[in-house]
């Protein structure tokens, strides 16, 4: 069995070579190890390897790993959020990834306001329409991020993120990953007050070498560091 370092060696340089095959510098694109069901140990074996960003798909797991890690890494909240779990994480998360409704906006603010704190955010775009997906329609978000930019002030976007269907049809997966593009492009053009469009959260370890060659920012990878994981763990 590869081990953590050996699997992260790997990665990079799928990292590095995806850049290099779409003209872009290694720079542009950040990894993110995704810690659903890791145990702590192991995290930080990942981390004394140089993984500076980790992604959590369950807020209290992200509080409960963070109590032990701390600010050792930036945390990154990247599974569906519930109102009533943004306690958990708002004054130990980098950046949250699954905005989707206003009403997780409410709470966010609110939280936020309290601890005189500005969130980074990316809006979650459903992008291929699957009824299975978490987030916005791609026709929805320009009125939802104008919405967020004139009336919640703690509240940062950064970007945009999205999940490519599971399937093998790589052209499904660009078209998927090319569309998030496009739509940051056009966000971008609109010179929303307060939002950018520098970050776009795409890709996992079955597909982030296409995502990085559509303009990913942020790739998710838990297995292909971690090895396949226990869903039945909590």
């Amino acid at each position: 069995m590869n081990s953590i370092k050996s699997n992260l060696i790997n990665i990079e340089k799928r990292i590095n070579d995806s850049c290099k095959t779409s003209d872009r510098s290694n720079d542009e694109v950040k990894l993110i190890a995704v810690t659903k069901t890791v145990d702590i140990d192991a995290v930080n074996e990942a981390i004394e390897c140089g993984v500076t960003d980790v992604g959590e798909n369950k807020p209290q797991e992200l509080a409960r790993k963070y109590e032990v890690i701390g600010d050792r890494v930036k945390w990154h909240l990247i599974g569906s959020l519930q109102t009533n779990k943004v306690k958990y994480i708002i004054d130990k998360v980098y950046m949250i990834h699954s905005i989707d409704r206003l009403s997780l906006c409410d709470e966010i603010q609110k939280r936020a306001q309290s601890i005189d704190k500005q969130i980074n955010c990316l809006i979650q775009v459903n992008i291929s329409k699957e009824e299975s997906k978490h987030g916005i329609l791609e026709e929805d978000a320009i009125d939802f991020i104008k919405n967020i930019s004139n009336n919640y002030p703690n509240i940062k976007v950064k970007g945009l993120m999205t999940m490519a269907p599971n399937t093998d049809d790589k052209n499904l997966i660009k078209s998927v990953f090319k569309g998030l593009k496009d739509l940051a492009n056009k966000i971008d053009n609109e010179n929303i007050n307060s939002v950018s469009m520098e970050a776009l959260s795409m890709g996992m370890s079955n597909d982030f070498e296409i995502a990085i060659e559509e303009g990913a920012t942020f790739v998710r990878v838990g297995t292909s560091i971690f090895g396949q994981r226990n869903y039945n763990k909590k």
